[in-house]
């Protein structure tokens, strides 16, 4: 198992400084798979190339009582193709230039430079296109050459197996990254337990590039060795780090004549007219909206401890603290980038004693009960449902109303009626990619009102921006409470 990763960086012997290995000596290490040789092929000032390459002992795999591998035979292509064993060795071998770190040479560790990677043999059932599809979206030049079966038996046909290069320019640090995930993805033989640790790992290694790669999807889905629970979690936390990093980029966008704004939970198209161009400085975005909507809906109801269910990066959260009738706030998300910049844009760090005990962020998703969930009194939940799949909803449904229970809950969702207004949007399209859903009025009104009947809630509807006269408004909210005699019964 090969791989060779070269440079014309000028001098290209810096090479092994941020590879951490001396490019003049043989470097060996112990896995727990078999060793890992590091050594150049060669190494001027004009080109260097440093190798990496696993002798596997499939022997002690096999034999091994602690090993998690079945293999049925000895004889296996475990020692030439590259698998879920180089990503480990990527980790532990060329673990400080995977995290980008180098005292040497620290301003190497940001710059990009010219590097090739050649992958002497790797697995790809999916043939020469799967392999673009994972690569090319990265920006490299892919170069692939498929191996035959058997060079002596042509008849018997073309191989899964190929040897694969990568050229780009840049950071070292990105080009292991990438490696490091996708290799796995590659490989249906990962060797090693999936578990919760694995979805931190992929989020972990797939920040900045995996939520906006078009094959995310099917990279998660591999990766955590097509287990559907975890790679929906994993999607759910991708989905919530796009958005916000759309919400840093920009709150509005001018493209092609249309006000694109990024409204927390998803991006929105909003129709100009010459009039709305005239006033854009004075118009309230449609997000801003809904948050004002939701905060005097909590206000009216006499909440004293509030939950902010898919906080995102803390907008309703601020307005929450502003005001002094709210005695504790418990924001959530399932993005742990996403509570970082609630804590940021929160100023926590700076807050006085008495403001911080007021305000908890927790890590958690919305489809798992979570006892810390219960006892507040009202619960706010600003489009956030139309990212669950539709059959996660009813967990969604006993989280909340079952377990949570709050009095009051405060819910908004995109009207589907009111796409047609985006002249930019197609037809039959979400406003959002990661949208699993977008309800009509009656759609919304037909979930909410038996979950309100059988839940112990009365709920009323209401529009949420300019209304139109045949499609309503672009957004609708749902208010769910608790009746007196409902809590006076349970009480």
């Amino acid at each position: 198992m090969l791989l060779t990763i070269s440079t014309t960086h000028q001098p290209a012997t810096d090479l092994g400084y941020l590879l951490h290995k001396n490019p003049a000596r043989l470097q060996s290490f112990t896995l727990n798979f078999g060793q890992a040789h590091v050594f150049y092929p060669e190494a001027s000032a004009e080109r260097c190339t440093a190798a990496l390459l696993l002798d596997i002992n499939t022997v002690d795999l096999v034999r091994s009582k602690d090993s998690s591998i079945s293999m049925d035979q000895y004889v296996n292509d475990r020692p030439y193709v590259a698998s879920s064993f180089m990503s480990v060795a990527l980790a532990d071998v060329f673990g400080t230039a995977l995290n980008g770190r180098c005292k040497q040479r620290p301003e190497l560790v940001t710059t990009a430079i010219p590097l090739e990677a050649k992958i002497a043999a790797i697995p790809s059932r999916g043939g020469e296109e799967w392999l673009r599809k994972l690569f090319e979206p990265l920006g490299y030049q892919v170069e692939i050459i498929q191996h035959s079966l058997d060079e002596e038996h042509p008849e018997w046909g073309a191989s899964p197996y190929f040897t694969l290069t990568l050229k780009a320019n840049c950071r070292l640090s990105e080009l292991l990254t990438h490696l490091y995930v996708l290799i796995p993805v590659l490989d249906n033989a990962k060797h090693y337990w999936i578990g919760n640790d694995e979805v931190e790992k992929l989020l972990k290694r797939g920040s900045g590039w995996l939520q906006g790669h078009p094959e995310r999807r099917n990279i998660a889905y591999n990766y955590l060795r097509h287990k559907h629970n975890l790679t929906r979690d994993a999607l759910e936390r991708l989905v919530a780090e796009e958005v916000l990093a759309e919400e840093e980029s920009a709150a509005t966008i001018e493209a092609d004549g249309v006000d694109v704004t990024a409204s927390g939970s998803t991006v929105e198209v909003e129709p100009i007219t010459a009039e709305a161009a005239q006033a854009a400085e004075k118009r309230t975005s449609l997000h801003e909206q809904r948050l004002l909507a939701a905060l005097d809906i909590l206000k009216q109801s006499g909440a004293r401890r509030v939950l902010d269910l898919g906080c995102g990066e803390g907008r309703l959260l601020k307005k929450l603290l502003q005001e002094k009738s709210f005695e504790h706030i418990l924001g959530l998300d399932v993005s742990y980038k996403a509570l970082e910049l609630a804590q940021k844009r929160l100023h926590m760090e700076r807050m006085a004693p008495r403001q911080r005990e007021r305000i908890t962020l927790l890590h958690g998703a919305l489809t798992y009960r979570d006892k810390r969930l219960e006892g507040y009194d009202a619960a706010a939940v600003i489009e956030v449902i139309e990212h669950l799949d539709p059959a996660r909803l009813s967990a969604f449904e006993r989280v909340l109303f079952e377990f949570a229970h709050p009095d009051t809950v405060v819910i908004t969702t995109p009207n589907a009626e009111y796409n047609v207004k985006y002249e930019t949007l197609e037809a039959g399209k979400f406003r959002h990619q990661d949208h699993r859903f977008e309800w009509t009025r009656t759609q919304f009104q037909d979930w909410a009102r038996p979950l309100a009947e059988r839940s112990g809630y009365q709920v009323d509807f209401s529009p949420i921006g300019t209304e139109d006269a045949e499609v309503g408004a672009p957004s609708q909210m749902a208010v769910f409470a608790r009746s007196s005699a409902t809590i006076e019964s349970e009480v």
